[in-house]
Parts: structure tokens; C-alpha cells; sequence
């Protein structure tokens, strides 16, 4: 046995309250009288708080989903409290690459594990202590749920938001699966860990970056975490700059013109070669005039190798401190717009083929990276922009200091000793180059060939595309063909939406799910899911094999939790119901005007530019296709921090997970929750550590005891208030109300703690009124020790449903003041005196002081300075 188990186990005996028995009977309660069910439609004050639903992993709940759960349940009892109709919705993100790994690495088939699963998830979040509302769970696996998810699919299809098309796309070797690219990390899978390369495969692609500038202005009308806008800021990625095209110098052929793309066309006098992407296509033309083609070949093909053909990451391709390679392209010059001066091309591996137009512009002197690799193969250096004129030296103007500021033009022609920052309108209009905006943002990829998902809801036809390409070549004559098709189907020949009367398009049983790593789902074997009718013109045609990403799933599964309130109100669904089964569309759904978008969501700052992003999408869409009236789902996101054990990371190969269940069982439910919610702030995280969970034992061990004492007292009828007691607790009501409304739980628990250290050092006085005052602000953080002294004090309704307390301002204006006591500068004493006293009666009272008496015996005194309401020092000789 490990000391921290045998610290464990003594703390566990000194619990002074029967844990057990009290948080299985009100957990019963609070579902037989639907405590935490909403009255949806004669909701005044409705506020929707949700959570980010868990993925049901096998091994089950985990510390951190209870330390991500606890704080939003503790803001939503807080709101219920504040006279708010509370909906808390919980539910499970079940479909996905992380639940069908985990059967494949136990050897259960998903259908199977996702039940499993789904029993323990739930019996674990019921001994949790959060408000659900139970009645209205859901589950992305179940058909009920992903016959929507395709519904959505189809509406952008529909839209011509949806395309499919041959890309580049990046291929985890590990899950044998695409990624999108904000699954990928530093060119590995941000879920396996695996390198990912790239894969020419037919995807399906949602146009989001046809709403990179809706995406990115209106983050600056939510209330969300700031790291989190900055997130979906950066990964937007906005550019504003310039396309600029350098000819290339040739005698005999027409060449393609090289196209870059800058957001500095001011240094462009200072452009003294090209580069290229290693991915950069290049023409038959210009590969004619390449005098080392051979070696140019070469290194394309050993850059590819290196790079396994791809590397989203700019730490992997443009880190600074990592050596630059690169060749020249012989036997061709460009020629720069501003100066007609030739300049070489060069091919290099800290360009990316997929950022901008896959060539730039070299400006050595004032970009670092160039400078690099200017100083390496010996390439001129320009300077062509310097701080400040005026006070610069000329004779470093041809130093070799990297400046990458803004400043004053030199060695640029006419434009010589205009500041930099104004002068870039006039020089794109005097090289004839556009003025552009570009987005790091790429389109949507949803494709996944995996087996648990739901399957895309379109079918290939080829005598529809047939129809459709000669309809489409012969525009004169009647195209009423062509007019049958919906957008999509235009835009993708041949592929047909499933007709939404048929949705959803069920994920057959396949007993061999395991991916192939082809390209291709599972799916692809299974002749009869794929062999079908076309819905159009009842031509033989397969479906599509592959499935969604489990993005999709999760992107409007807060409008699914609406759903099965509204559905349930049709199929009179009661407490030992299951969830409904969305026969009527959450999407046309009469409690979404009332009681979205959400009111306050927690999660994962790991989610900002995945689930997040795509949520605010998908509504921006909805919005767009009138079916609904907003464009933000979250009108307030908060993220919660990370917690750690015992210092480390929790990881399964260091063998620190900590499971909830051993603490619940030992502890109970309050005392972890209040615990985690102890160990640091609540937005920044903290250490997971046994040894301190003993301090909370204590302290509602302390509350027990003191809630019994005051029982036995009879003093459970109110009473006066004592005069002492008031005004400071009506202080802790003002900052525990602060402190929770920002999410400073640790610190609205130490104030907590503070009100029963001044309860004990006068019990005597402190009445039943005063003590379920602080019952009340206890509610939120340990929800069963409070039920259960609340009820014992006599009251009928639970005190969850109460209302919070109110401080009362005047009772907290400071009567008194601390007055600081020097002696030549030193403290020698502290007084509480009543504020705005005058100074001759501060004088009396301090010098008749026995301390201060001592100091100054004999001593003569030289001056007194005086600050009201602050301090006195006395100054005296010796």
C-alpha cells in the first residue's frame, strides 16, 4: 500500500456524515419529483446551460470529464437559484474514430461496446451530483440522431455548400483515415499520434471558407474566452495584401508567369530572388528551359520523401532554427515588376505548397527565413526600408541585420523616403499588381473511411450524369433535364441526394469493420448496402461507402437536446422513458426561438478550431437557409483549464488516471467535487492531489457538525440576528456572488470556508436563518450535504430550487477601519476605529496604548504625521 492510499484510507475514516446513504437518496428524489426538468414552454427566464458532451470511451468517466462537468453544473445550480428556468442537457458523442478504435483494440464489434458503454457513462454521471435533465439525453449513434446529421448534409448538398472533388487530403497511417486539417498536429494525428502524409482521394467538402469573413467578423460580437478568438482568429487566418506577377525571362517561348501573393509589396525593391514549393507545379513549358532539370527532379523527389508529400505544420516546415535546403532552377530568370531587374528562382523546402499560391517573393534583408537562406547560398541582400532616417547609420545601410518592421523606403526608385506602412496602395498600382485578401481557412473536409459514422446520404448514378453532361453541352435546347437537379446535383454530376423521406440511410452490420487502409470504408465490401436504385431515375447506382466526420455529429447536437423535448411532447415521454426518437424535425422545432442560442457553454479549450468552429458554421448556414433566426449558437463560451496529478500529465503509460468512481465510492460526490473545484482556478486548472482532498473532508465535516449543533439548539426558528454576524456575512453573499458569476470557484469556496471559521468562534450566536444563508451559497458546490440539512432544518422544497441570497449594501459598508500603528516608520501596533474619527482622538487613543507606551517611555516625541483612515506614525528621538 502506497502512502497516498494509506492517506486516502484514514481520511475516508474520519468522514463524520453518512455520504453514501444521503447521495443515493436524494439522487432518487431528484429524479422522481424532476427537480432539474424545465418547464420548457411556461419557462419566463429560460437559460440554456450545456456542457460538452463526453465521448464513451471503455474505460469510462474520467476525473477530468468530472472536473469539466462539476464547473458548469455549479454555474447552472447558481442560475437556477437566481430565479432562472435551467435546461442542462447531457448526452453522449458515441459515433467516431475513438469509440470504434476501442472495440477494435478489445475485439467488440461498436454496435455492441456503444451500449456497454453507454450503461456505464450514464450510471456514472448519475452519482456526479449534476442537475441533467435526464429525459431528454440523446446518443449520435442512435438512427433517431444521425437521420438528422444526414439532413444537414443534404441541406448544404442541396445549397451547393457540399462538393466532392480529387484533393491532396491528409491520411493518418495509423486510424487509415483522412484527416481535416485542424486534426492535424505538427504533421501527426491529433488523436493518434501517428505521422500523416498525404493521399490523392474523392472527398466530400463543405464550403466553409465561403464564410471566412462572417466566421471572423463576428467574433468580435460573442463573449467568449479570449485565447479561444484568438484560436479561431489565427487559424481564419486573414491576409491582406498583394498578387503579384513576375515574368520569366525568355528569348523564345511564352512562360507562364510566376504568381505570388504578399502582405509586404512595400519591400518589393528589395526582391532579389523567387522560390518555389517543392509542391509547386511546373510547367512543360518552363520545366524546357530548366538547365539542371534532373537535379531540380531530384530534390522535388527528396523533399517528398522527407516530407512524406505533406506537412500542414509551419513548425515542421518553416520553424526558424531548422537548416533550409534548396535549388536553383538554371537556365531561367524572373524579372521584378518595380525595378526590371533579373532575379534567379530557386526551389526550397520552407515554402509551403499550400499557403498562398505556393511561390514567394525573397526579401533577405527584411525577412528572417530569407536571410537564412541568402546567407547560405550566397544570395544578394537589398535593404530597402530602415527605421527612421533620420537617425540611422549609413554606413550599415548594406549591414546584414534582419528588419522586419515598418519604417522609411530607401533604394526604392521614386518612392525613397516615404514611410512604408502608407506607401503600399501607390506601389501595387505602380507594378500593376491586385490588390487581394486570402485565409489560411480551407474548406471543410468530411469525409471519413471509417465504419462507425453515419453514411453520407448521396448516391453515384451514372446514367444521371449522363443526362445530366449532355443536357449541360447542348444549352439550346430544352433543359428542363437539367432543371430537376438540385444545385449540388449540378455541381457534382452523376451524384444524387437521398431523398429525405428515406433518411436515415441506416449503418448496416459489418461484422469485419476493421479499415483497410485502400481509401476505402468497410462499407465498400458490403454489396448490399452499396447496390441500389437511383431515387431520380431508378437506374442501378451505389451509394456512397464513406462515412461523416464525427465533427458533423457533435456541430448541432445542442439543437438535438431541443429535439427530444419537443418530440417527447408528442410521445409522452415520462422519467423511465428513453430518449425520443426525433420523429419531428428538431429543426423546425417552435422552442428554439425561446430558448437558444445557448446561454452559457463550457469546455475544452482543445475544441477551439474543431468543434467550436464548425458549430458556428453550421449556424451561420442555418441562418442563411431560414431555418432559424441567429448565426452564433453560443452567446457565451467559457473555457476551463487542465488538471493534472501529483505534477504530471495524466496519460494511461504513466498509470495516473484518476477514476472518479474509487473517490465517489470512498468520499462521495461533494467532497470531490468541491475538492477539484479547490485545487486552482477554475479557468487555469490545477494538481490532482490525494493528500489535499483532506482539507474539504474537514471543512463539510465541520458543517455537518455545525448544522447539527444549531439543530439541537433550538434555534432552527430563526430569531434576531446578531449585529456582529451581519454585516460581514452579507460581504461573503456579495463576493461568493462574484466570484461564481466569474467562475472563481476556488475562491468563493475559501470564502465559504471563511463563514463557518467565523460561525465556530461564536456558535452561540449564530441563528438558523444565518446558517441555511450559507447552506444555500454551499448548494451549488456540494449539492447532496445541503438537500440534506436544508430538509432536516424543516424545510419542504429542495434547496436547489430556493432562492439564491441577497446582500444587503448598506449592512456592507465598512464601519470600521484598520488603523497602521509606526514608530519611526516600523508597525508597532493595528487599532480598528471607526472611519472618518479625527485625528486629536486618534492621538489620545493610541498614545494611551500599552504598546506604544513601551516604545516610547521616556522618549521625546519629535512630530506626529497623520493619515486619515490609513495610519499614524510617530516620530520620536533615539
Amino acid at each position: 500500500m502506497t502512502n497516498n492510499q494509506r492517506n486516502v484510507q484514514n481520511i475516508e475514516s474520519v468522514i463524520h456524515y453518512p455520504f453514501s446513504k444521503i447521495e443515493k437518496n436524494w439522487t432518487g428524489f431528484w429524479l422522481k419529483k424532476k427537480i432539474y426538468e424545465p418547464d420548457f414552454q411556461r419557462a419566463k427566464k429560460p437559460f440554456y446551460n450545456l456542457m460538452m458532451f463526453p465521448y464513451p470511451s471503455g474505460e469510462g468517466l474520467h476525473v477530468g470529464n468530472m472536473y469539466a462537468f462539476t464547473g458548469s453544473d455549479i454555474f447552472g445550480r447558481f442560475m437556477r437559484m437566481k430565479g432562472y428556468d435551467v435546461f442542462e442537457p447531457i448526452g453522449l458523442d458515441g459515433f467516431g474514430i475513438h469509440s470504434e478504435n476501442y472495440a477494435l483494440k478489445i475485439g467488440v464489434h461498436p454496435t455492441k461496446q456503444s451500449k456497454i458503454s453507454e450503461k456505464r457513462f450514464y450510471k456514472q454521471l448519475l452519482t456526479i451530483g449534476n442537475s441533467f435533465a435526464w429525459n431528454y439525453r440523446l446518443e449520435t449513434y442512435d438512427p433517431n440522431y444521425y437521420r438528422w446529421t444526414q439532413w444537414i448534409f443534404l441541406q448544404l448538398f442541396k445549397n451547393g455548400l457540399a462538393y466532392r472533388k480529387k484533393s491532396p487530403v491528409n491520411w493518418c497511417v495509423s486510424c487509415k483515415t483522412v484527416l481535416a486539417d485542424e486534426q492535424v498536429i505538427a504533421g501527426k494525428c491529433e488523436r493518434c499520434g501517428s505521422q500523416v502524409i498525404k493521399k490523392e482521394l474523392e472527398q466530400w467538402f463543405f464550403k466553409i471558407t465561403e464564410y471566412a469573413e462572417k466566421l471572423l467578423n463576428n467574433i468580435n460580437k460573442i463573449d467568449w474566452s479570449e485565447k479561444i478568438k484568438i484560436s479561431q482568429r489565427n487559424w481564419v487566418g486573414k491576409s491582406e495584401g498583394a498578387l503579384i506577377k513576375f515574368k520569366i525571362q525568355s528569348s523564345k517561348f511564352k512562360v507562364d508567369d510566376i504568381e505570388v501573393f504578399t502582405t509586404r509589396p512595400d519591400t518589393i525593391f528589395g526582391v532579389v530572388y523567387l522560390v518555389l514549393s517543392p509542391q509547386y507545379g511546373l510547367a512543360k513549358n518552363l520545366e524546357s528551359k530548366i538547365k539542371n532539370l534532373k537535379e531540380v527532379k531530384k530534390y522535388i523527389g527528396q523533399t517528398k520523401r522527407e516530407f512524406n508529400d505533406f506537412n500542414n505544420s509551419l513548425q515542421e516546415r518553416t520553424v526558424e532554427n531548422k537548416e533550409k535546403t534548396g535549388v536553383e532552377l538554371k537556365g531561367i530568370k524572373a524579372i521584378n515588376p518595380a525595378n526590371g531587374e533579373e532575379i534567379s528562382i530557386w526551389m526550397a523546402d520552407y515554402v509551403l505548397g499550400n499557403v498562398g499560391t505556393g511561390a514567394i517573393m525573397a526579401v533577405p534583408a527584411h525577412d528572417q527565413r530569407d536571410f537564412e537562406f541568402a546567407k547560405k547560398y550566397k544570395l544578394p541582400i537589398k535593404k530597402v526600408i530602415i527605421p527612421n532616417l533620420s537617425t540611422y547609420e549609413v554606413n550599415r545601410l548594406e549591414g546584414e541585420g534582419v528588419y522586419e518592421g515598418e519604417g522609411i523606403l530607401i533604394n526604392s526608385g521614386k518612392f525613397n523616403g516615404m514611410p512604408s506602412q502608407k506607401v503600399k496602395l501607390q506601389i501595387i498600382k505602380f507594378i500593376g499588381a491586385k490588390k487581394k485578401t486570402q485565409y489560411r481557412l480551407r474548406d471543410w473536409l468530411i469525409s471519413r473511411q471509417r465504419y462507425w459514422g453515419p453514411p453520407i446520404p448521396v448516391i453515384f448514378c451514372e446514367n444521371c450524369k449522363k443526362l445530366l453532361e449532355n443536357s449541360l453541352s447542348r444549352p439550346n435546347l430544352d433543359n428542363s433535364c437539367a432543371k430537376s437537379f438540385s444545385k449540388g446535383e449540378l455541381e457534382n454530376p452523376g451524384w444524387i441526394a437521398v431523398p429525405e423521406k428515406n433518411l436515415p440511410v441506416k449503418l448496416p452490420f459489418v461484422k469485419d469493420f476493421k479499415p483497410v487502409g485502400a481509401g476505402k470504408s468497410p462499407l465498400a465490401s458490403v454489396k448490399s448496402f452499396y447496390e441500389t436504385k437511383c431515387p431520380k431515375c431508378g437506374s442501378k447506382a451505389r451509394r456512397e461507402t464513406d462515412v461523416s466526420d464525427t465533427f458533423l455529429d457533435s456541430a448541432w447536437y445542442y439543437l438535438g437536446y431541443l429535439g427530444t423535448v419537443a418530440n417527447s411532447k408528442f410521445q409522452g415521454l415520462n422519467s423511465k422513458s428513453t430518449p425520443s426518437s426525433f420523429q419531428y424535425s428538431p429543426f423546425s422545432n417552435p422552442l428554439i426561438t425561446k430558448w437558444l442560442p445557448v446561454h452559457c457553454y463550457i469546455g475544452g479549450a482543445e475544441h477551439a478550431v474543431l468543434h467550436l468552429f464548425y458549430s458556428r458554421f453550421l449556424a451561420m448556414v442555418f441562418k442563411d437557409l431560414k431555418i432559424f433566426s441567429f448565426e452564433e449558437p453560443f452567446t457565451v463560451f467559457r473555457a476551463h483549464g487542465l488538471i493534472i496529478k501529483e505534477g504530471r500529465k495524466m496519460s494511461k503509460s504513466k498509470g495516473n488516471i484518476v477514476n472518479p468512481d474509487e473517490y465517489i465510492k470512498k468520499f462521495g460526490a461533494d467532497i470531490l467535487r468541491m475538492h477539484l473545484m479547490f485545487i486552482g482556478p477554475f479557468k487555469e486548472g490545477g494538481d490532482f492531489r490525494d493528500s489535499a482532498i483532506s482539507g474539504i473532508v474537514r471543512f463539510l465535516n465541520r458543517v455537518w457538525d455545525l448544522g447539527l449543533s444549531i439543530l439541537s439548539s433550538n434555534k432552527n426558528k430563526g430569531g434576531p440576528k446578531s449585529e456582529k454576524i451581519l454585516p460581514w456575512l452579507h460581504f461573503s453573499i456579495k463576493k461568493i456572488t462574484e466570484d461564481i458569476e466569474n467562475l472563481r470557484y476556488n475562491t468563493a469556496i475559501a470564502e465559504l470556508m471563511i463563514i463557518l471559521n467565523n460561525f465556530n468562534e461564536f456558535p452561540e450566536k449564530v441563528s438558523s436563518a444565518d446558517f441555511k444563508i450559507f447552506v444555500k451559497m454551499l448548494a451549488p458546490f456540494a449539492p447532496f450535504i445541503t438537500e440534506e440539512l436544508w430538509f432536516i432544518f424543516g424545510e419542504k422544497n429542495s434547496v436547489h430550487l430556493s432562492d439564491w441570497p441577497k446582500y444587503n449594501p448598506n449592512l456592507i459598508r465598512k464601519k470600521t477601519f484598520e488603523l497602521v500603528v509606526q514608530i519611526n516608520g516600523k508597525v508597532r501596533d493595528k487599532r480598528e476605529l471607526n472611519i472618518g474619527i479625527k485625528e486629536d482622538e486618534v492621538k489620545k487613543i493610541v498614545l494611551a496604548g500599552e504598546k506604544v507606551k513601551s516604545f516610547i517611555k521616556e522618549k521625546k516625541i519629535i512630530k506626529i504625521i497623520f493619515v486619515p483612515d490609513k495610519l499614524i506614525n510617530i516620530v520620536i528621538n533615539g
